[in-house]
């Protein structure tokens, strides 16, 4: 009798164990239709965050060129920076070893202008080939003038004869009459013909070409040459 109790025994323990079994899977079970337990996130005392988007960069436009080259208008905007086509500016400037220089009394006369500076290395470069123009064009009325920018008259005098000038200098000691002619670097010049209207321009550090090409703008029918 006993052995049969003993099976009955463990058969009703075995029943119970798969009760509790059944019943611990029905409990933990997730409701139909329920969203899933997001995991954990990294802890902030780790030092660890999550990681924000990227936010994007925009580059803002720079605009610029290149620099005024030789025969360029300074401003970049054609003949219009040296007033091409215009009547040139008023211009009474001092003169170096006396004198003064009006434009307005050499109305009749093919004009160069020259503002430029001592301390200008294309300013030095040009002078000489000025001076070859100015002595060959004497005979057809060209006038060239060179126009000294803010600087002392003995410093200009003793640059004018290091270099053999053959032209007169003027000297605006104050800029305003650069600023007048929209001179806006150094060396820069105009030439201006006989009815007193400019017809070329170039910024400094030219050679004979571009100086003959101007030349030629203000004295139709002479045959310049650089």
């Amino acid at each position: 009798m006993w052995p049969r109790i003993s099976i009955i025994a463990g058969l009703l323990t075995g029943v119970a164990a798969a009760a509790l079994v059944i019943g611990g899977i029905i409990v933990l079970a997730p409701e139909p239709g329920a969203a899933p337990t997001p995991p954990p996130q990294p802890s902030a005392s780790l030092g660890l965050a999550p990681t924000a988007s990227p936010t994007p960069v925009i580059s803002a436009g720079v605009s610029g060129g290149p620099s005024p080259s030789a025969g360029a208008s300074p401003s970049g905007d054609g003949g219009q920076a040296f007033h091409v086509g215009e009547t040139a500016p008023a211009l009474v400037v001092p003169q170096v070893g006396g004198g003064v220089i009006d434009l307005m009394n050499l109305r009749g006369k093919p004009v160069w202008i020259n503002f430029m500076g001592t301390y200008c290395p294309p300013c030095v470069d040009e002078f000489p080939l000025m001076n070859r123009f100015s002595s060959r064009h004497a005979a057809d009325g060209l006038v060239v003038i060179a126009v000294d920018v803010k600087e002392d008259e003995g410093i200009v005098a003793a640059f004018a004869e290091r270099l053999g000038a053959t032209f007169p200098l003027g000297l605006d000691s104050d800029g305003s009459e650069a600023l007048r002619w929209d001179a806006v670097a150094l060396p820069v010049h105009f030439w201006i013909d006989k009815e007193g209207v400019i017809r070329d321009g170039a910024l400094g550090g030219i050679g004979p070409d571009i100086m003959a090409s101007g030349l030629r703008t203000i004295m139709p029918g002479v045959d310049v040459q650089p």
